[in-house]
Protein backbone atom coordinates (compact mmCIF):
# COMPACT_ATOMS: atom_id res chain seq x y z
CA UNK A 1 0.00 0.00 0.00
CA UNK A 2 1.40 3.72 -0.79
CA UNK A 3 1.89 5.86 1.93
CA UNK A 4 -0.82 8.02 3.09
CA UNK A 5 -0.85 11.91 2.01
CA UNK A 6 -1.02 13.75 5.20
CA UNK A 7 -3.59 16.49 4.81
CA UNK A 8 -3.93 19.34 7.32
CA UNK A 9 -6.93 21.48 7.70
CA UNK A 10 -7.01 24.78 8.31
CA UNK A 11 -9.39 26.94 10.19
CA UNK A 12 -9.10 30.23 12.10
CA UNK A 13 -9.93 28.82 15.08
CA UNK A 14 -9.63 24.86 14.35
CA UNK A 15 -13.05 24.76 16.77
CA UNK A 16 -15.46 23.84 14.13
CA UNK A 17 -14.93 23.30 10.08
CA UNK A 18 -11.44 22.26 9.92
CA UNK A 19 -12.48 19.51 12.85
CA UNK A 20 -15.40 18.13 10.78
CA UNK A 21 -13.16 17.80 7.81
CA UNK A 22 -10.68 15.90 10.07
CA UNK A 23 -13.37 13.81 11.25
CA UNK A 24 -14.65 12.96 7.63
CA UNK A 25 -11.54 12.25 6.38
CA UNK A 26 -10.55 9.65 9.17
CA UNK A 27 -13.74 8.26 8.81
CA UNK A 28 -14.04 8.30 4.63
CA UNK A 29 -10.05 8.37 3.70
CA UNK A 30 -8.53 6.56 6.37
CA UNK A 31 -6.80 4.56 3.76
CA UNK A 32 -5.26 7.33 1.13
CA UNK A 33 -5.35 10.34 3.79
CA UNK A 34 -3.62 11.02 7.02
CA UNK A 35 -6.01 13.82 8.46
CA UNK A 36 -4.99 16.78 10.97
CA UNK A 37 -6.72 19.64 11.79
CA UNK A 38 -5.01 22.98 12.90
CA UNK A 39 -6.08 26.94 13.04
CA UNK A 40 -4.02 30.21 13.84
CA UNK A 41 -5.28 30.70 16.55
CA UNK A 42 -7.22 28.26 19.28
CA UNK A 43 -10.19 28.85 20.77
CA UNK A 44 -11.62 24.85 21.82
CA UNK A 45 -14.02 22.59 20.27
CA UNK A 46 -17.32 23.70 19.47
CA UNK A 47 -20.38 21.51 21.62
CA UNK A 48 -22.70 22.08 18.39
CA UNK A 49 -20.02 20.99 15.72
CA UNK A 50 -19.52 17.80 17.86
CA UNK A 51 -23.18 17.20 17.90
CA UNK A 52 -24.10 17.34 14.32
CA UNK A 53 -21.09 15.27 13.22
CA UNK A 54 -22.72 12.87 15.54
CA UNK A 55 -25.62 12.44 14.34
CA UNK A 56 -23.83 11.57 10.82
CA UNK A 57 -22.21 8.54 12.91
CA UNK A 58 -18.85 10.24 13.25
CA UNK A 59 -17.61 11.28 17.16
CA UNK A 60 -15.15 14.22 17.26
CA UNK A 61 -16.18 14.91 20.93
CA UNK A 62 -12.29 13.71 21.63
CA UNK A 63 -10.42 16.28 18.94
CA UNK A 64 -8.79 18.72 20.75
CA UNK A 65 -8.33 22.47 18.94
CA UNK A 66 -4.30 22.83 17.97
CA UNK A 67 -2.17 25.55 16.65
CA UNK A 68 -0.54 25.66 13.19
CA UNK A 69 3.04 25.58 15.13
CA UNK A 70 1.52 21.96 16.14
CA UNK A 71 2.52 20.82 12.77
CA UNK A 72 5.70 22.80 11.78
CA UNK A 73 8.01 19.60 11.74
CA UNK A 74 5.49 17.39 9.91
CA UNK A 75 5.98 17.42 5.74
CA UNK A 76 2.51 17.90 4.67
CA UNK A 77 0.90 17.02 1.39
CA UNK A 78 -1.27 19.55 1.31
CA UNK A 79 -2.72 22.06 3.24
CA UNK A 80 -6.50 22.66 2.99
CA UNK A 81 -8.11 26.30 4.18
CA UNK A 82 -11.36 25.89 4.97
CA UNK A 83 -12.61 29.52 6.37
CA UNK A 84 -11.63 33.27 4.44
CA UNK A 85 -10.04 34.43 7.65
CA UNK A 86 -7.31 31.57 8.25
CA UNK A 87 -6.76 32.06 3.84
CA UNK A 88 -5.88 35.74 4.78
CA UNK A 89 -3.78 35.00 7.74
CA UNK A 90 -2.09 31.82 6.40
CA UNK A 91 1.24 31.16 7.02
CA UNK A 92 3.84 30.18 4.60
CA UNK A 93 4.08 26.30 3.67
CA UNK A 94 7.02 24.94 1.31
CA UNK A 95 6.66 24.62 -2.07
CA UNK A 96 6.06 21.38 -1.94
CA UNK A 97 3.02 21.58 -0.05
CA UNK A 98 -0.30 22.58 -2.23
CA UNK A 99 -2.18 25.18 -0.16
CA UNK A 100 -5.95 24.51 -1.51
CA UNK A 101 -8.73 27.14 -0.42
CA UNK A 102 -11.82 25.28 0.08
CA UNK A 103 -13.99 27.99 2.08
CA UNK A 104 -16.76 27.22 3.59
CA UNK A 105 -19.58 29.37 5.31
CA UNK A 106 -18.79 29.83 9.09
CA UNK A 107 -21.39 27.95 10.88
CA UNK A 108 -21.38 29.85 14.41
CA UNK A 109 -21.36 33.58 12.65
CA UNK A 110 -24.88 32.07 10.95
CA UNK A 111 -26.72 30.72 13.83
CA UNK A 112 -25.88 33.32 15.65
CA UNK A 113 -27.16 35.97 13.18
CA UNK A 114 -30.32 33.59 12.94
CA UNK A 115 -30.75 33.72 16.44
CA UNK A 116 -30.59 37.84 16.22
CA UNK A 117 -33.49 37.49 13.99
CA UNK A 118 -35.64 35.11 16.50
CA UNK A 119 -34.73 31.18 14.74
CA UNK A 120 -35.36 28.47 17.17
CA UNK A 121 -32.23 26.47 18.21
CA UNK A 122 -33.35 23.83 15.34
CA UNK A 123 -32.85 26.69 12.66
CA UNK A 124 -29.76 27.41 14.08
CA UNK A 125 -28.57 23.73 14.03
CA UNK A 126 -29.24 23.49 10.36
CA UNK A 127 -26.66 25.68 9.46
CA UNK A 128 -23.70 23.57 11.16
CA UNK A 129 -25.45 20.57 9.09
CA UNK A 130 -25.05 22.23 6.15
CA UNK A 131 -21.90 22.76 6.66
CA UNK A 132 -21.19 19.31 7.50
CA UNK A 133 -22.64 17.96 4.75
CA UNK A 134 -21.05 20.08 2.17
CA UNK A 135 -17.34 19.36 4.24
CA UNK A 136 -18.66 15.54 3.82
CA UNK A 137 -18.83 16.28 -0.27
CA UNK A 138 -15.43 17.98 -0.42
CA UNK A 139 -13.80 15.19 1.92
CA UNK A 140 -15.13 12.54 -0.49
CA UNK A 141 -13.96 13.93 -3.37
CA UNK A 142 -10.61 13.80 -1.71
CA UNK A 143 -7.87 13.22 -3.08
CA UNK A 144 -8.13 13.76 -6.62
CA UNK A 145 -9.62 17.18 -6.44
CA UNK A 146 -6.37 17.88 -4.61
CA UNK A 147 -4.69 17.54 -7.78
CA UNK A 148 -1.12 16.56 -6.37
Amino acid sequence: MNERLKVLFLCTENSCRSQMAEGWSRKLKKDTIEAYSAGVEIRGLNSDAVKVMAEAGIDISGHKSKHIDDFKDIELDAVVIVCSRASETCPYFPPRCKVVYAGFDDPPIMAEELARQGASMEEQMDCYRKARDEIRTFVEALPDSLEL
